[in-house]
């Protein structure tokens, strides 16, 4: 009972964003001071960059188009970057939304993928799919699983996402009920799962199906994720044998020493280590294909920034023009990609994107 009480009061005390507990790393300028110290992890991102001749990171044409539609989200994961949970309010307008639909039409964007917080939480999130479709663009929604059972509104969303042949990319952190809870929540496992045979009951994540599932791993603890294909069958036999369910690949993904992950690896003692992990594990053909190259991330506001990551720091692109509504694309291809020691996370190991590695 005593054990008990104690996991209870923990699960408690998770509950609330760095910005409800008036966090010192609520703050993105506080984070950047403490990743810049010279007298930490070494060599600096744009040393590391020069060494190889990869500096500086310049833009490709942009490909995906992501919106981060807000920090609502029905949960408070341990290791979320974007801080979200029940306490965020922060969501992307309607305004917004019809300038970045001008942009998706005058950079003829074929890919939109959204993200949160939980974006379904946006309210105008049906209507922005709906327009998107319109327009045959490819839309991938970042799903925690949960939001789809967990309230009586979103359990229609997965036929809505069928109607549309919307591309879930779902959080799974492991395919054990104990590695998920602790880092998500408790209940969380279930709910994912009970998420998940919703989804291939529609025909998603099935064999000869064109509704593609994937789901996401990151590390619970501070470490670079196993190799992708390994663990991607691992997960596969465990949820088909022990739940039955299917899904498409599996993405890894680093964990970036930004915002509760940050505060996770302070708390533990870890955050030099951690850092030092990434240094070494530098890979010249990850940061080859960062992400930031050929995607263009945009704030609940509507500002512009090189990435999700950098997005959270609140580093918005070198460029004069930094809102979606003064968007030029030809001034934003003549930039270079804003960088800081928090990009080792990309190109460490087999590096990192919101597609899983890169090499």
């Amino acid at each position: 009972m005593g054990n008990t009480t104690q996991v209870k009061t923990k699960k408690k005390e998770k509950l609330k964003s760095l910005q409800r507990r008036g966090n010192y790393l609520a703050k993105a300028s506080n984070q950047i001071q403490l990743l810049e110290k010279d007298r930490l992890h070494g060599m600096r991102f744009s040393e590391k960059l020069k060494l190889h001749d990869q500096f500086p990171l310049r833009p490709a044409p942009i490909e995906i188009l992501q919106l981060n539609l807000g920090y609502m989200c029905d949960l408070t994961c341990e290791h979320c970057h974007v801080d979200a949970g029940p306490d965020r309010k922060e969501i992307m307008t309607k305004e917004t939304l019809e300038q970045v639909l001008e942009v998706v039409d005058q950079a003829k964007v074929k890919t939109v993928d959204l993200t949160g917080g939980a974006p379904e939480m946006n309210p105008h999130f049906i209507w922005l799919v709906e327009e998107l479709s319109k327009r045959d663009v490819k839309v991938i929604v970042r799903s925690n699983l949960t939001i789809l059972v967990s309230n009586k509104k979103y359990r229609t969303y997965p036929e809505f996402f069928k109607k549309h042949k919307i591309e879930v990319i779902a959080s799974m952190p492991c395919y054990t009920k104990d590695n998920v809870d602790k880092q998500r929540g408790s209940g969380v496992f279930n709910r994912s799962i009970e998420a998940l045979h919703n989804l291939n009951e529609l025909g998603y994540g099935m064999e000869n199906s064109d509704l593609d599932l994937h789901l996401v791993f990151n590390p619970g603890g501070a470490s670079l994720p196993p190799d992708q294909k390994s663990l991607e069958q691992d997960y596969k036999v465990r949820l088909k044998e022990d739940w039955n369910i299917q899904f498409n690949n599996l993405y890894t993904i680093t964990n970036l020493p930004i915002s509760r992950y940050l505060d996770f690896l302070l708390a533990a003692n870890k955050y030099e280590d951690y850092m030092e992990t990434l240094v070494n594990a530098y890979n010249p053909i990850a940061a080859e294909n960062v992400m930031c190259k050929n995607t263009l991330s945009v704030d609940w506001e509507g500002y512009l920034y090189d990435c999700d990551f950098n997005q959270m720091l609140q580093l918005k692109v070198a460029s004069e023009r930094q809102h979606i509504s003064e968007f030029d694309y030809g001034t934003l291809m003549d930039r270079d990609i804003v960088i800081g020691q928090h990009c080792y996370g990309c190109t460490a190991g087999a590096g990192s994107s919101c597609q899983g590695t890169t090499t």
